[in-house]
């Protein structure tokens, strides 16, 4: 944190209202985001609340910008950082509470942690998120999905925040949900959803979770820094497929690799930059579209700028 003698008038935390979270200038992003790699937040937000984060949205600047971050497991964060405000859900929208066969659980849950408290509840359909690294609100955002399964077939209805800190809840068909995206403008928060199973046997259910992990577990690189799945399958191709044929299996840049298990992953090897693994990627989808002529469409979320902007205070 600068000094205050340091300070300038015209740092953006001056500029924001009083709130009852926490707000911390230049946080360090890369440090919870699967990749370890990317620049500071200009300023980050972990709200107290709901009414606490409607505050904020309805009183800060109309010009700063914002950005939701979950847990980062498939998102690459530019070296330059983020500016504006980062919001970071906590604890407090982590509640999963069961109702009949609903799971109403918060935004910044983990969709493993929903997946078991379904489980334990007897609620099925919901096991693939066992297999969805993340947080319901990402799951909302990019419709996740994974084993034959996708958010919009469990979905009831979702409670988001526009941007000026009114409470919305949106039924599923208002979210115009299709494979990896949902319509919701972008700076929408969402914070809540209901979540719908139908009735089934705790320990078949816990079977079919565990058939999930370990499949996932050995196709998959999970012990490494990766990002997920780095492109969505084009209409009725699979993207390591046309990945593969394209030669780019192990393909490396600086610190990024391709993952030899499963070619539509990258991998920081351990020294890569946000940029490096950027333009393996570009690189990635410039080979598939010169060999097959299919422009592949990044699935990974990319957010920040390729450079530290002056007024933040020189280079990281």
């Amino acid at each position: 944190m600068m000094a205050m003698a340091e300070r300038k008038e015209t740092d953006l935390i001056d500029r924001l209202p009083a709130i009852r979270g926490r707000y911390r200038e230049q946080a360090a992003l890369a440090g919870i985001t699967w990749f370890r790699v990317g620049g500071p937040a200009e300023v980050m937000f972990r709200p107290a609340d709901i009414e606490d984060l409607s505050h904020f949205l309805r009183e800060k600047p109309t010009d700063v910008p914002v950005t939701v971050i979950g847990v980062g497991s498939n998102l690459l964060v530019r070296d330059g950082g983020v500016p504006g405000v980062v919001i970071r859900l906590g604890r407090a929208f982590a509640d999963i509470v069961v109702e009949g066969g609903d799971i109403v659980c918060g935004a910044a849950c983990l969709d493993l942690n929903v997946a078991a408290v379904a489980r334990d509840a007897g609620i099925a359909g919901l096991e693939y998120l066992c297999g969805v690294p993340g947080t319901i609100g990402g799951a909302l955002r990019m419709n996740a999905g994974a084993y034959n399964r996708e958010t919009k077939d469990v979905l009831v209805e979702a409670w988001a925040l526009d941007p000026r800190g009114q409470v919305h809840v949106l039924k599923a068909g208002e979210l115009g949900m299709a494979y990896r995206k949902s319509t919701l403008p972008c700076d929408w928060v969402f914070v809540r959803a209901r979540l719908r199973g139908e009735p089934g046997d705790p320990d078949a259910i816990a079977q079919r979770m565990a058939e999930i992990q370990v499949t996932r577990g050995s196709s998959q690189p999970i012990r490494t820094r990766t990002g997920g799945s780095t492109f969505k399958n084009p209409p009725g191709l699979k993207a390591w497929e046309l990945i593969d044929k394209a030669g780019c299996r192990g393909l490396r840049r600086g610190g990024a690799m391709v993952s030899e298990q499963h070619c539509n992953f990258l991998i920081n090897t351990g020294d890569a930059c946000a940029a490096d693994l950027e333009s393996l990627g570009e690189e990635i989808r410039t080979r598939v579209f010169e060999a097959s002529g299919i422009s592949l469409e990044w699935e990974i979320r990319r957010i920040g700028l390729p450079s530290v902007p002056r007024h933040w205070g020189g280079a990281l």
